[in-house]
């Protein structure tokens, strides 16, 4: 149960991090209300998940899933430049996360 819980954060992660870009600073409030309630949603998850899992793995897990998802999105639908060779490093994140939760 801890591993889906991490990965819903990790998902709410990727959800954050978007909405706070697109909060221009807090500026837009639809945005910013999104952001305040993802990142809450995903820091009660995290701990929640680092009841029973290692910290780092759990953390490592976190940031790989969030990050790779913002990439992802951003270079899907904000119009961020995408290449072979980003496309290629973040599945490498995606590789490693999935390598910590087999070890695990």
């Amino acid at each position: 149960m801890a591993w889906i819980v991490l990965v819903v954060s990790g998902v709410l992660e990727a959800v954050w991090a978007t909405a706070l870009g697109k909060s221009e600073g807090f500026t837009r409030l639809v945005p910013s209300i999104i952001f305040g309630v993802a990142v809450t949603l995903s820091m009660i998850g995290l701990a929640w998940a680092m009841r029973t899992l290692p910290v780092g793995t759990a953390y490592a897990v976190w940031v790989g899933i969030g990050a790779s998802l913002t990439v992802a999105y951003a270079m899907i639908f904000d119009g961020e430049p995408a290449s072979v060779i980003k496309v290629l490093l973040v599945l490498g994140i995606v590789a490693c996360v999935v390598g910590l939760k087999l070890l695990h």
